[in-house]
């Protein structure tokens, strides 16, 4: 069990959301708005994604995270922010018998360095890195791709820049490419992982699989958890009671309770009252810097 829980909101993501609920925020100002509003209901820490203005689609043009990560910097609340570094790695065959050429509408290929443009320029706290490669989201031809020579060149930039990564972990084999970068050298201590169940194809959020990973973290990692749709509100408790921390927001659900759309705030709320009624201690952003030992730009 753990005590002493931080709260991460991923306020946006960049799935196929924005169509199924009009809070999930889709400009930059929507998305500092949220982060603020998370911040303010208890998240310590804002799991960051952008999305083209025009078309609500996922994005990593380096002018819109710059713009989001200036406004919540600029309006005085304190929050640690965290930006994804996974948009880049994008793989969709075409259809069928034909799987080359490849999707040139949903297919985003980028270098390892390329995929961090907006890291550099912004300098957060702390920066997400997806550990492997993996079948993603239900039916279709996409692919997650993230091959061990781009993690390694992506967590020894990450680490010059002395931006902290957070290791996203989706399945078992993820967990054996994060301990081969810390045998690489390229991971410094603390090791930050977060655990993402139940999003297809990768480990699914049964609770014995969810113990299997956290049993096969690294000596002395600081991990948080996550599940998906309504497995995320539950998960809040299923990750405290196995010793880690929670993530909430509107990448992984778009719900309070059935038929009532959330606003990130509400789902961070909610996630405080869970973990205050197990008489857990809610951190803040001072303190999760402490913990994870991260350094404060801007």
């Amino acid at each position: 069990m753990n005590f002493e829980v931080f709260v991460t909101c991923a306020v946006t993501g960049a799935g196929d959301t924005t169509g199924k609920s009009d809070k999930v925020p889709v400009t930059p100002k929507q998305i500092a708005d949220s982060a603020i509003e998370a911040a303010k209901a208890g998240a310590a820490v804002a799991h960051i994604h952008v999305r083209d203005p025009e078309t609500g689609k996922g994005s990593r043009d380096p002018k819109l995270f710059k713009e989001v990560v200036d406004r919540v910097r600029d309006s005085g609340t304190d929050v640690v922010l965290n930006l994804t570094a996974g948009m880049g790695g994008d793989l969709v065959f075409g259809k069928g018998e034909a799987p080359l050429p490849l999707d040139q509408a949903g297919t985003d290929i980028a270098g390892p360095l390329e995929r961090l443009a907006h890291v550099e320029e912004c300098l957060p706290e702390i920066c997400t890195l997806d550990c492997g490669s993996m079948n993603f989201a239900a039916g279709g031809d996409y692919v997650m791709c993230n091959t061990p020579a781009q993690l390694l060149t992506m967590a020894k930039r990450v680490q010059e820049l002395s931006v902290r990564p957070e290791l996203e972990v989706f399945d078992f084999g993820h967990m054996v490419m994060v301990k081969d970068m810390i045998k690489a050298g390229v991971l410094d201590d603390p090791i930050m992982i977060q655990l993402c169940m139940g999003i297809p194809y990768g480990a699914p959020d049964d609770p014995n699989t969810f113990m299997a990973l956290v049993n096969q973290l690294p000596e002395g990692a600081v991990f948080s958890a996550f599940s998906i749709g309504r497995n995320q509100l539950p998960f809040v408790a299923m990750a405290a009671l196995a010793g880690g921390n929670v993530r909430v927001g509107l990448e992984d659900n778009i719900y309070l309770e059935r038929g009532v759309l959330a606003s990130n705030g509400q789902l961070v709320e909610r996630a405080r009252i869970i973990l205050e009624a197990m008489n857990v201690k809610v951190l803040g952003p001072d303190e999760v810097r402490a913990k994870l030992q991260l350094t404060k730009r801007g």
